[in-house]
């Protein structure tokens, strides 16, 4: 869906991975909230197809963020064209399922740059937005393994997004930006995937489930509802924070 030069009235959001079940579940909440919304995927067909599913204002472009040209020509034309940028949500995220004993320094590194610098990257690059409009939110998608462990370079680069979405925080307030995570525990998607075949999520899902106080997993609508508040004016004095979205499995110290 081609995006159109005009300046919009409606709020704009910015959502990378918003081909996947996350993104695209925020994508669909925003766009429910009145938003004008561009997803942004690595893979162009699936960033199309949330657009197509949505009613409402939703374009979807590639977009790879672990490539600093690919993220400068993404912020550069959705502001050029919609005119303003409101809202990032950096749902873009990658999980090699690698041990201490397995890294790939390879793997080790596009994790890095897609789930860590990318954000870094996207918020620079829309600081000149932010700072002539003097408003604006970021939010983080995160991830429980910040507290709990995982596997070692996706959960680093998880508590890595933590330190940053409060340095940021601390940085962008002077311009009106509020910058917030929302960190989920196991959702079922396709990302989850990465974890391994459908016969190990399916153990690892009920696992989950046993040490959940509520007893349910999260779905990507959960998430999408936290996201959708931390971009809205409801959440106008709140930053810095990480919102945990995980039927209280964040309580527990174990998985």
């Amino acid at each position: 869906m081609p995006i159109h030069p005009h300046q919009t009235d409606t709020p704009v959001a910015l959502i990378t991975g918003g081909g996947g079940d996350i993104g695209g579940a925020a994508a669909a909440r925003l766009a429910a909230d009145g938003w004008t919304v561009v997803v942004g995927d690595l893979d162009l067909a699936a960033a199309l197809a949330t657009a197509e599913r949505i009613p409402g204002a939703v374009h979807g472009r590639r977009l790879d963020v672990a490539d600093p040209s690919d993220i400068s020509a993404f912020v550069e034309g959705a502001g050029a064209e919609l005119g303003r940028i409101d809202a990032v949500v950096c749902a873009a995220g990658i999980e090699p399922a690698q041990d201490l004993a397995g890294i790939d320094v390879d793997a080790w590194d596009r994790t890095q740059h897609v789930n860590l610098r990318g954000p870094a990257l996207i918020a620079q690059a829309v600081l000149p937005w932010w700072a002539r409009q003097r408003s604006g939110a970021l939010v983080n998608i995160g991830s429980r393994t910040w507290l709990g462990g995982g596997h070692p370079g996706y959960a680093a680069s998880k508590a890595g997004l933590v330190g940053l979405t409060r340095s940021l925080a601390m940085e962008l307030a002077p311009l009106g930006v509020r910058v917030n995570a929302v960190a989920p525990s196991f959702v079922r998607t396709g990302f989850s995937r990465q974890r391994g075949d459908e016969r190990m999520l399916d153990a690892y899902a009920e696992r989950v489930r046993a040490v959940t106080p509520m007893g349910e997993l999260v779905r990507p609508e959960d998430v999408a509802n936290a996201v959708a508040f931390l971009a809205s004016e409801q959440a106008a004095r709140i930053t810095g924070e990480v919102l945990h979205v995980c039927a209280g499995s964040q309580l527990p110290t174990f998985l």
